[in-house]
């Protein structure tokens, strides 16, 4: 552990937050300090789980109410993973306290709500950042410079695609399927990551247009309204780029990426959460097709490359780099405006989908008011 420490506070005790309690453990420049939750009591039994598994030298605070936390001279930054629709309040009260914020996803309600969020945290000298954990891993930068050295020659398309199978309980009584906590549904939970892939393979620059589609409407149980179950998307760029994606609470599990350029394809089939491995991997694909008379074999010409890096709990996975980065900005006060840009160009894209989603996928501008 390094003398310079990140003193973290967490905000709800749901599930994600106890693998990011344990990237913080092994960050090397963070504590967790406090949590804080519907009630102390779960706070307590949450603390209680984490310590078990991933022990601080001191026990963290369990605190009664998120303002209680809020107020804690003690704590530099507070990772919110509270529901979407309850969220934005509680990121402006941070940044209100001079706390820095690592945020879930989708990190709002709408585009409007996260400028708000964003120049919150701006005029109060604090970083926002959302909880991609990918950002930090070494694959997605090396798939970068693939992109950047051409070595796929010109990119033509991208494709994601994220999915899992909710069961029917899931389907009806799940949190993410309430229209008024998780208005997005699939298209926030698990579409945000194909979008930001989408933008690391593109450089980040804005599409022109976007279309988008429900294709399966879920609601949970006394809901006032249904929210994505699947859904597909398509992006439009200037310089013949397009690119498409699918997500869905009904598919199996997958996660798959494919980049497109006129001299090669890259391929990765665990793009959000690596699979249980010591590595991650992506492949380069450039087959061929032979004809001589009436033979014609068409060759595989693949390349293995792998990233050394854990998929998940250990000192050098993505998450732990995700919380060493922000450890860093929160200690040196250097803030990193790009990453808060993420956030909203991603926010912004998904409320474009949403608009033509409503508009029966008609495409449209991504800057087009609402």
């Amino acid at each position: 552990m390094t003398s310079a420490q990140c003193r973290w506070g967490i905000l709800s005790s749901a599930n994600i937050a106890r693998k990011n309690w344990k990237a913080i453990r092994l960050s090397g420049n963070g504590v967790v300090r406090g949590v804080s939750s519907r009630s102390v009591e779960r706070a307590h039994q949450f603390i209680a789980d984490c310590q078990h598994e991933a022990p601080f030298e001191v026990v963290p605070d369990a605190f009664d109410g998120h303002q209680a936390l809020l107020d804690c001279d003690e704590i530099d930054a507070v990772y919110v993973p509270m529901p979407t629709g309850s969220r934005k309040e509680w990121v402006i009260a941070a940044a209100e306290a001079k706390k820095h914020v690592l945020i879930e996803k989708p990190v709002a309600v709408n585009a409007a709500d996260a400028q708000e969020m964003r120049d919150a945290c701006d005029a109060n000298g604090v970083q926002l950042m959302d909880g991609v954990m990918f950002d930090h891993g070494k694959r997605i930068h090396a798939v970068g410079e693939q992109v950047r050295s051409a070595s796929l020659g010109q990119i033509r398309r991208i494709q994601t695609h994220f999915s899992f199978t909710g069961d029917s309980e899931f389907q009806s009584e799940n949190i993410r399927t309430d229209s008024i906590l998780e208005p997005h549904g699939c298209l926030g939970d698990l579409g945000w990551y194909c979008i930001r892939f989408i933008l690391w393979a593109s450089g980040f620059r804005d599409p022109l247009e976007v279309s988008g589609r429900t294709l399966t409407r879920l609601a949970r149980a006394g809901s006032d309204d249904w929210v994505p179950g699947e859904f597909v998307g398509e992006l439009i760029f200037d310089g013949g780029l397009t690119a498409g994606f699918f997500c869905s609470f009904c598919t199996a599990n997958q996660q798959l990426a494919t980049l497109s350029g006129d001299s090669g394809y890259l391929t990765i089939d665990d793009f959000v959460l690596p699979l249980y491995d010591s590595k991650t991997e992506y492949q380069i694909h450039r087959h061929e097709l032979q004809i001589d008379n009436c033979q014609w074999n068409f060759r595989r010409r693949s390349e293995t490359f792998q990233c050394d890096e854990y998929h998940s709990g250990e000192s050098n996975a993505q998450e732990v780099e995700m919380m060493r980065t922000f450890n860093e900005i929160a200690h040196s006060g250097n803030l990193d405006r790009g990453l808060a840009d993420r956030a909203v160009q991603t926010q912004r894209i998904l409320d474009a989908c949403r608009r033509s989603d409503a508009l029966d996928g008609k495409r449209i501008p991504l800057n087009e008011s609402n």
